[in-house]
């Protein structure tokens, strides 16, 4: 056996050859292949990586603009294109509009903001809602609020309701909006004087929770 031993490692070396001569531009082709994908896949990540710190870069530029009080602040939030990064702009750019006493405007920016995200629609709904029941457009601010069961959406509700004259619905609204309230949160006391004003009582909301 010993003396067969050189022959069978010839052919397998020959086979060896024989394989490599017709596979070797496939193989060095893969190799090539598994690089070029490592190396694209690093680019690609890099890229991402400087895209996002452009978007917020472009974003802070934004929210400066905004606080400075650039009339052309609304005209470059559309210059985003992160949506998320947009979405924020736009409520930041309605809350100073609010605190400039312009509802007005800070109702059409809000109309303007088009979530795809259910959590913050709900934000920007919310919002709107409480600037419509200021601007006498309870029934409208009810619509934006349909199913909403968060504390601050039925308390908004409950503010439409009682604007409207539903004392009951609006009575309903703010029990409701307690029993979903921390009971540490600030605006609790705030939201039980809302319910004494329609001729509920306190304790009774907690009783139902």
């Amino acid at each position: 056996m010993a003396i067969d031993d050189p022959l069978d490692e010839h052919e397998q070396s020959e086979r060896v050859l024989a394989w490599l001569r017709q596979n070797g531009i496939a193989l060095v082709g893969g190799i090539v292949l598994g690089l070029a994908a490592i190396g694209g896949w690093k680019w690609w990540g890099h890229h991402q990586h400087t895209e996002a710190l452009a978007d917020a870069d472009r974003y802070q530029q934004v929210i400066s603009a905004i606080e400075a009080g650039d009339p052309e602040a609304a005209s470059r939030i559309t210059t985003l294109d992160n949506g998320v990064y947009a979405e924020l702009a736009g409520l930041e750019l309605a809350s100073r509009q609010v605190r400039a006493g312009d509802n007005e405007k800070a109702i059409a920016t809000l109309r303007g903001i088009k979530p795809a995200d259910e959590r913050m629609a709900t934000i920007v709904h919310q919002r709107l809602a409480r600037l419509l029941v200021d601007a006498g457009k309870g029934e409208e601010a009810i619509g934006l609020l349909e199913g909403a069961d968060t504390a601050m959406a039925l308390e908004v509700r409950g503010d439409a309701e009682y604007a409207l004259g539903k004392t009951d619905d609006a009575r309903s609204a703010y029990m409701q909006a307690l029993t979903r309230m921390d009971v540490a949160s600030p605006r609790r006391k705030l939201l039980e004087l809302k319910l004494m004003e329609v001729g509920g009582k306190p304790d009774d909301s907690e009783v139902r929770s």
